[in-house]
């Protein structure tokens, strides 16, 4: 849901569908991409649209730059 999209890259965070699913996650994959992009100095954004999809994009600089 579009409430929940700020909170995707929160450490431990589950939205209500994922919460329903199995096998369980922690809720810390999005934070730690985020991390690692951002360590690199990169950026990740979340874009979705109810009934489309998500649609997640990493964007690292080219190394040398």
């Amino acid at each position: 849901p579009p409430e929940e999209l700020p909170q995707v890259f929160d450490r431990f965070f589950r939205g209500r569908e994922a919460r329903a699913m199995r096998p369980q996650g922690s809720g810390l994959g999005l934070a730690i991409v985020r991390h690692v992009a951002e360590v690199h100095g990169g950026e990740v954004r979340v874009e979705s649209e109810f009934g489309r999809g998500t649609t997640f994009t990493v964007r690292l600089p080219l190394l040398g730059r």
